[in-house]
């Protein structure tokens, strides 16, 4: 069949709206539905969520027809809501699956569609691929039930989801303290984060032009909380309210970027100083051991950290639906609350088993408690940092794509290179042999102060290169990071 172009992975759809097999329109969005309503196979409800984006609503609102002309019963949340709480409905409803329409952070002229299972996560590879092959199987247009109209997902839903990550503070300390600027960059961070802040008693304003829900991004054309553009606008309320840090949320609520008001200049931290900064105080301030979880692309200043605190650190594949896994089989086990915190290095974060993905209102509520506890004590986020440096090391991620296809990657394999900008290469883990259960087409090159990781894309002719490199200053990592990033030896 050619009518469908676009790719199915455990990400679901994304790409450009428009018309054509191989665009985002009511036609793909149908086939992809009608291929998760026979995967699903008669396995309880579906629970439907929605972003800001163009068509979001739209596509929502067909997709629950689709299911219903397959035979599954779908739950619609009423309005635009953050992705975890679309992962913690999933479970509270008992349903047999999820669906979210976002795009996350891509520009304005995209958008897409992530498929959740039964516990909340983002599927796997192999139900990806099971979805993908129904998809693909042909037959007719897939119709819709129009006559149908879905069950509304409860607004009690959305208060439980908030009660949960109420209940995951680890002090009962209000922050009149602290003052902070926010953006939920005209996405659906809104109406949660500003009722979190509400309950934990921050002071707290929103940038006017990113207040409201805007699929266009008018401000801000690629609305992505580690982008310096996207914080532009907030980062002048912060300063001319004179405010503590700046918090943005991505248009789907389930990534969270902080800059911090440094003596009148901003100062964006970067997702692994966020998450490192936050492990290091749920550490210490729920003082018993438990399990962190981190993606293999994240800062290794994390197992210093742990190992620092006694406490387990596991490493993940690349993707948040894998710390969700981590956080399923500790459920299993029967030691859920062990589980403390996880973190990637692209700015998503969760320290609760109420949802299996990353969660921007968890982290809002975590970030504004810790930053309030640093403030008692004369400290910014940026000193924070600082001080956790001067402890640990000082530690950076850099990240080179490259458009090269999967051939490299191959290469490298047949002749792993001896040395990377003149430094010696120590070891070379390939996990596509198997790494502590981890397999992956992904090959590690450790060095004596870091690590180079190469990734192919799996959606794209790319590889991506992650340096994970450690050094006294931030002038020696850039140093360090144009020689390997301009070495003739690098990959």
């Amino acid at each position: 069949m050619t009518d469908f172009k676009l790719a199915f992975g455990t990400g679901g759809l994304r790409g450009i709206l428009g018309d054509g097999p191989d665009r985002m329109n009511l036609y793909t969005v149908g086939r992809a539905t009608r291929g998760v309503a026979q995967w699903m196979g008669g396995r309880g409800a579906a629970v439907i969520a929605y972003d800001t984006r163009r068509m979001s609503k739209e596509f929502a609102e067909h997709t629950a027809q689709i299911l219903a002309a397959n035979g599954v019963a779908a739950y619609l949340f009423p309005r635009p809501v953050p992705t975890p709480a679309l992962s913690f409905a999933v479970r509270r409803l008992q349903a047999g699956a999820g669906i979210c329409v976002t795009a996350s952070h891509n520009p304005a002229e995209y958008n897409g569609y992530k498929v959740y299972g039964a516990d909340g996560g983002q599927i796997t590879d192999g139900d990806a691929a099971a979805i993908s092959r129904r998809i693909h199987g042909g037959g007719d247009k897939p119709s819709a039930d129009a006559q149908s109209a879905p069950l509304q997902v409860p607004d009690s839903v959305l208060t439980d989801y908030l009660n949960a990550v109420e209940a995951l503070r680890l002090t009962g300390r209000p922050c009149g303290n602290l003052r902070v600027a926010y953006t939920p960059l005209n996405g659906a961070g809104l109406e949660c984060v500003t009722e979190i802040f509400r309950r934990i008693g921050a002071d707290y304003r929103v940038v006017p032009e990113q207040r409201d829900p805007d699929g266009d991004f008018p401000t801000c054309p690629k609305p992505n909380p580690e982008e310096d553009a996207a914080l532009a606008l907030g980062s002048k309320l912060c300063l001319a309210e004179n405010c503590d840090f700046l918090l943005a949320t991505d248009p789907d609520c389930d990534r969270a970027g902080v800059s911090v008001n440094q003596n009148g200049t901003m100062r964006r931290l970067t997702g692994n100083e966020v998450g490192v900064l936050l492990l290091e105080y749920i550490i210490r301030l729920r003082k018993e051991p438990g399990v962190a979880v981190k993606t293999i692309v994240t800062t290794p200043m994390a197992q210093a950290v742990c190992d620092d605190h006694g406490i387990e650190l596991r490493n993940v594949l690349t993707g948040f639906k894998y710390i969700g896994e981590q956080i399923g089989l500790l459920e299993r086990d029967g030691g859920a609350g062990r589980f403390l915190f996880g973190f990637e290095e692209s700015c998503g974060y969760l320290s609760g088993a109420h949802a299996r993905d990353k969660d921007g209102v968890n982290a809002a509520m975590l970030i504004c408690d810790m930053a309030a506890d640093y403030k008692r004590r004369g400290m910014t986020l940026a000193d924070a940092i600082e001080a956790l440096y001067r402890r640990y090391g000082r530690w950076t991620t850099r990240l080179r794509s490259v458009e090269a296809g999967p051939e490299i990657a191959d290469r490298l394999r047949r002749v792993p290179p001896r040395t990377v900008a003149g430094r010696p290469v120590l070891s070379v883990t390939d996990y596509l042999d198997g790494v502590g259960g981890l397999r992956a087409d992904v090959l590690a090159y450790t060095l004596e102060d870091g690590t180079i990781i190469v990734r192919p894309s799996g959606t794209e002719p790319k590889i991506k290169v992650y340096y994970l490199l450690r050094g006294t200053d931030d002038d020696q990592i850039d140093a360090d990071f144009q020689r390997l990033y301009l070495g003739r030896d690098a990959p």
